[in-house]
């Protein structure tokens, strides 16, 4: 079969208003190949911005919140100073507060937003969760301008916020199952969800870089970034081959079909025309609690809640520690400890394609997750008592930790949802599909509401603390995977089993 096919009739409702602008970008001046790149940069940067525009407020908190002198490697007194009502020994507390209201809104609307996405386009959906985001992004850095200190106001605003980001991963990750198939699925969705921490590292430089002007501008700037962002979604983003005229070779389709729930948390757009066998589209979805005893689903959320538990506990709160600590005998300026932030994103990139490369190769996605959170124990401890020895230790120890912390939590939000589309019970059901990845990523995004909450109220009496909570969270989180493992280990000596066997036959 070819890679293109030009339908007779393509609904003009469908078509982006970039396409009608530029009808250079329609089949068959432009291929199906061409549109692949297209969305896959569209979808990259789309939730590049949403990452970014979230990563003020952990830029500022050094600024918000009390004032903090290092004494030593250790020890820190504080001053009470900072912004109303983040100022004095109860900061720390509001600020996790905050990060609390926002990240519960997200976790909540995450059960529901690939729901309404499966009812209307999904262009336009992820559109409004973008231009949301960003008003409400620039609306929390008018706090400073208006010299806003009523800590409702702020409350508001990130749980506001919190409900239009949770549009964004559901309806990318929908867009990318109508478009790409089961190969090297590891390796493409490692690769692809590195936007997480490359939306990070835009959003930690944006922010930091215009810190001294006051920390308003932090936000407005990676409020105007997605707002941007927004209308190339809006203009040239095409949700379904079949919307362009095109159609997936046949190999492809078969693809989609098996695991048509390519990498997230809400699946339900999954179903477009020439991607989906029509018999698999009217399958019924199965029931909340049926989804929770798939195999897998369980141990694979619980798991996610403790790691994304830990990675946003970084997100939010590691340019924050890095302003407390004394590296090589220097306090970090603010400006400093957020750019030097970015080093444990970049290591989550390397960790996000290094556990899909080697979960491809070794085909067991537990084992891979089980070995990145076990050898994370270690990094993190030794990034503790050692980062502040210099500014090279600190660097290499916090990406090093940054790999291994991001690499299961890519690994479970990408490639092991996936691989849940393959089970008998549920394969082909993009319905069914949308239930359980809701499960995992939701009940990851409710982890991940926590981990920043514990560390602002922990944080008081001391980092030491902190690291002890985010070391217990990674062994809860392996416990969950053993079962995982053990299935995985013995599918693995079956393997070999019949593998001797049939060379003994020969």
């Amino acid at each position: 079969m070819t890679e293109l096919k030009t339908l007779n009739s393509v609904p003009p409702t469908k078509l982006p208003p970039g396409l009608n602008l530029f009808p250079s970008l329609n089949p068959p001046e432009k291929t199906l190949t061409f549109h692949k790149f297209l969305v896959l940069f569209l979808t990259f940067i789309a939730y590049a911005a949403f990452h970014a525009s979230r990563k003020p407020p952990s830029i500022v908190k050094s600024v918000l919140g009390p004032e903090i002198k290092a004494l030593n490697g250790t020890d820190s007194t504080i001053v009470a100073t900072g912004w109303a009502p983040f100022e004095g020994s109860s900061g720390p507390h509001r600020l996790g507060e905050l990060d609390l209201a926002f990240l519960l809104a997200y976790s909540i609307g995450m059960y529901f937003a690939g729901h309404i996405g499966d009812n209307i386009d999904l262009r336009l959906f992820l559109t409004v969760g973008m231009l949301g985001s960003g008003i409400l992004v620039i609306a929390f850095g008018l706090g400073y301008f208006l010299d806003v200190h009523w800590l409702g106001f702020f409350l508001i605003v990130q749980i506001l916020c919190g409900l239009f980001q949770s549009i964004g991963w559901p309806c990318v990750v929908a867009v990318m199952g109508n478009w790409f198939g089961k190969a090297k699925r590891g390796l493409i969705m490692g690769v692809w969800n590195s936007n997480t921490s490359v939306g990070n590292i835009i959003g930690s430089l944006v922010a930091s870089s215009v810190l001294g002007f006051g920390w308003g501008w932090s936000f407005l700037l990676p409020g105007i970034f997605i707002l941007v962002v927004a209308a190339l979604v809006y203009m040239f983003l095409v949700v379904s081959p079949g919307h362009i005229g095109l159609e997936l070779p046949s190999k492809e389709i078969e693809m989609n079909v098996e695991g048509v729930a390519l990498v997230g948390p809400e699946m339900g757009e999954a179903v477009e025309e020439g991607v989906v066998e029509p018999e698999m589209e009217n399958a019924g979805a199965i029931g909340f609690l049926q989804a929770w005893r798939l195999p897998g689903v369980a141990p694979f959320a619980f798991c996610l809640f403790f790691s994304k538990l830990v990675a946003y506990t970084f997100l939010y709160w590691l340019p924050f520690y890095l302003r407390q600590t004394v590296v090589a005998g220097v306090q970090l300026s603010h400006k400093s400890a957020g750019i030097l932030s970015t080093i444990f994103d970049i290591g989550g990139v390397v960790g996000g394609v290094l556990a899909g490369v080697t979960s491809d190769i070794i085909e067991a996605r537990g084992v891979t997750s089980i070995v990145f959170l076990s050898l994370s124990i270690p990094a993190l401890i030794f990034y503790r008592l050692y980062g502040s020895v210099s500014m090279f230790t600190n660097i290499v120890l916090m990406l090093i930790s940054g790999a291994l912390v991001n690499g299961p939590y890519s690994l479970i939000t990408t490639a092991v949802s996936a691989d849940l589309g393959t089970q008998s019970l549920i394969k082909g059901n993009s319905r069914a599909l949308a239930t359980v990845s809701a499960i995992i990523d939701g009940t990851g995004s409710v982890g991940a509401a926590f981990g920043p909450l514990l560390a602002g109220y922990i944080e008081t009496r001391g980092w030491n603390s902190v690291f002890v909570m985010l070391i217990l969270s990674i062994t809860i989180a392996s416990l969950f995977l053993i079962p995982i493992v053990k299935n995985e280990i013995k599918g693995k000596l079956n393997e070999g089993k019949w593998l001797w066997i049939s060379l003994i036959k020969r």
